[in-house]
């Protein structure tokens, strides 16, 4: 059974940002416990590569929001995880789900989920989409251009009303990376406050009997760690709602502000806390609305790496120790198929053996993938013990969003599966992606 901690116990918000789930324990001979469950068994049993996620720590976190913010709407990104067990853990810690496809949809509401909890938004909903929304009776459809307006209007039936919001760009640059900042004018999402765009279409939607706007909905990034840039939105957004009234004579009783929070992948990395976010931001939102002589709207916030990021660890093997050309490559049996981000947003993350104890002095390393990229870098220049070999198990914390959400079958390497640990029991819920997987949807000659 598990002994010692790893770090001294913590709440899941805490602003000291770990990248370990609070569950985690050094095990008795070396390695390391999750949920009660040492790594070693679950690479054993599940084989690698695997991601486990601690069932305890997803609703730790959850509850972590809620608490924070009792007043507003709590919505899980299933973007970062999305799983049927993920879908009954948000669903009984009371959050929302925000979701951008009729795939991630249907699975949620075939798996129990309210559909009026569901928030539907994309830049580029296709029609299948929006008739999944309609015929399931999603709560909200985040309208993202001026286009969408008149194409979802034609698609609700005759005496109904679709409920929407309308995604906005405030023109705050956030994020950790180009390819995630997307509250910033002259990128793919929303319409413009600086450029009209959005008061324009707001005036579309007042005009249509079928569609009923109930407030703003914005994003402004992934891995945000400040909260200024939150505060600049909500400085940016309520003029805004200010002018929609005196043209309009509306107020609306909704503003989604997305998520994007930062979590720490390596020791150090700043964080989110919620507590803060919600003593910042909406005494921000309330100071804005007095100082406008507007209602206060009911927030709605879409935590998802935030929630699922630190409840996963990823499991790989060791499959060799080389070195040339005055580097030390450890390479593994995953790589850039089962996470792409460093390869993509050159993300550095921690690593470390799980699967036994060490006395051999560390030296630094790059974790490598299997794959035939020389981009396919797990983590650069990261200290291991100098008697690393074949068959060791290797612990990569934070891997619990947008590892699997994102995942390929480049080289036509199968997708992990996916195992949740808690009170010392493993149990799988997504099963490994297999050969025959692959070659069942190879129907040609």
């Amino acid at each position: 059974m598990p002994t010692a901690p790893v770090s001294p116990p913590r709440p899941p918000d805490a602003s000291a940002a770990p990248v370990w789930p609070a569950s985690a324990q050094e095990v008795p001979g070396g390695g390391l416990a999750v949920g009660g469950v040492p790594l070693a068994e679950v690479a054993d049993r599940f084989g690698t590569p695997v991601y486990v996620m601690d069932e305890d720590e997803v609703r730790a976190r959850a509850r972590a929001w809620r608490a924070a913010l009792p007043g507003a709407d709590v919505a899980y990104a299933g973007k970062a995880f999305l799983s049927r067990a993920m879908i009954r853990w948000i669903k009984e810690e009371g959050l929302s789900l925000d979701v951008c496809s009729a795939g991630e949809l249907e699975l949620a509401v075939h798996s129990g989920f309210p559909a009026e909890r569901i928030v539907l938004h994309g830049n580029a909903k296709s029609p299948d989409d929006v008739r999944a929304a309609l015929r399931l009776g999603v709560g909200r459809i985040v309208i993202d251009g001026t286009g969408e307006i008149a194409r979802l209007a034609a698609l609700v039936p005759p005496g109904a009303r679709q409920r929407v919001l309308l995604r906005v760009v405030p023109g705050v640059t956030a994020g950790a990376h180009a390819a995630v900042r997307t509250g910033m004018d002259g990128q793919k999402f929303g319409l413009s406050v600086a450029g009209g765009e959005a008061e324009e279409a707001v005036a579309r939607l007042l005009g249509q009997p079928r569609l009923e706007l109930v407030g703003l909905h914005c994003h402004l990034g992934s891995q945000i760690a400040g909260l200024g840039p939150y505060v600049t939105a909500v400085r940016r957004l309520v003029p805004l709602l200010d002018r929609i009234r005196d043209r309009h004579g509306v107020t609306f009783p909704e503003l989604d502000l997305g998520g994007g929070f930062a979590i720490a992948y390596r020791a150090g990395d700043p964080a989110v806390d919620p507590r803060t976010y919600a003593e910042q931001v909406t005494g921000e939102l309330a100071l804005e609305c007095a100082r406008f002589g507007l209602p206060l709207p009911r927030l709605t916030v879409e935590p998802g790496r935030w929630i699922a990021g630190p409840a996963g660890v990823a499991l790989y093997r060791v499959l060799s120790v080389k070195s040339t050309g005055g580097r030390t490559f450890v390479a593994v049996d995953g790589g850039m198929s089962d996470n792409p981000r460093p390869a993509l947003y050159g993300v550095r993350y921690t690593v470390r053996l799980a699967g036994r104890s060490s006395t051999a002095p560390g030296r630094a390393v790059t974790v490598v993938g299997r794959h035939c990229e020389a981009g396919d870098v797990l983590a650069d220049d990261v200290e291991l013990p100098a008697d690393l070999r074949p068959g060791d198990v290797l612990a990569v914390p934070a891997s619990g969003a947008y590892h699997l959400s994102m995942a390929s079958s480049y080289n036509m390497v199968g997708r992990p599966p996916v195992a949740a640990v808690s009170g010392g029991r493993a149990r799988l819920l997504v099963r490994r992606e297999t050969p025959a997987d692959l070659r069942s949807r190879d129907v040609g000659e």
